[in-house]
């Protein structure tokens, strides 16, 4: 049975510079990253809305009851600012709705959270994802870094398949396609790991609360999870199919 999934993040604005003799100009486009999860998800009948990284701190849901209306969230590449800095906050200085603490309470109440790595997931670049002293560090059944997490891979290193029979897995076998990076986690005590990229979890599942939290360290996109990996490989669908059906409760 498909589920109702939110997607906060996968999505960012780029400027560019152009110099041409003694005459300059700038382009600015936007990017989405969201489209192979998005596909891969849609086409086992989930049902998906993706809210793009910038009207994340305007539109994020406030409120447990506001976040029942999904049975999935899916924090990718989106830091911990963007949710707790809404304009009522950062502009106008008046307290407001801790949106990682109704998160939190969500999953308490039987909610499920899911999150993708990234340079703005867990503790980030530069430590700037900024997760590990929100409430979502009581949630995620993995333990962040207090300094940049991320561990990049240029040459590949391939997952390790600890439990191809695990349902989070979807039944995506165990010879995966190489990966270029991810984010480097601990498990918490009583967390399960069914794949490992270099040692550390690449997957890692657990309860909490009346919930369900799961974490997927590398990417769901390029540059992290290159196109042998997020859109050539058949198993890619199966994976994360796994890993919404698993934290949804099935």
């Amino acid at each position: 049975m498909g589920k109702r999934v939110l997607i906060a993040g996968e999505s960012w604005m780029t400027t560019s510079t152009h110099v041409k003799g003694v005459d300059e100009f700038s382009v600015h486009s936007y990017v989405e990253g969201v489209g192979p999860l998005r596909d891969a998800l849609t086409s086992r009948g989930h049902d998906v809305t993706h809210m793009p990284a910038h009207l994340v701190p305007t539109q994020f849901p406030g409120t447990a009851e506001a976040l029942s209306q999904f049975d999935v969230v899916v924090l990718s590449d989106i830091g911990a600012n963007s949710l707790q800095l809404a304009p009522g906050v950062f502009d106008q200085f008046r307290a407001g709705e801790d949106r990682l603490v109704a998160l939190r309470d969500w999953v308490n109440a039987g909610g499920s959270l899911m999150m993708i790595g990234g340079y703005l997931s867990f503790s980030g670049f530069q430590a700037r994802a900024a997760f590990r002293q929100t409430a979502i560090a009581e949630v995620l059944p993995v333990t962040m870094l207090a300094e940049d997490d991320r561990v990049e891979t240029p040459a590949g290193i391939v997952p390790t398949v600890v439990d191809a029979a695990h349902p989070a897995l979807g039944g995506a076998g165990d010879s995966w396609p190489a990966l270029l990076g991810y984010n480097r986690v601990v498990a918490k005590d009583g967390a399960v790991v069914p794949a490992t990229i270099n040692g550390d979890p690449l997957v890692a599942a657990g309860e909490y609360g009346a919930g369900r939290s799961i974490v997927f360290t590398s990417d769901c996109s390029p540059h992290w999870a290159p196109p042998e990996f997020c859109e050539q490989w058949p198993g890619y669908t199966d994976l994360f199919d796994g890993l919404i059906s698993w934290v949804a409760g099935e």
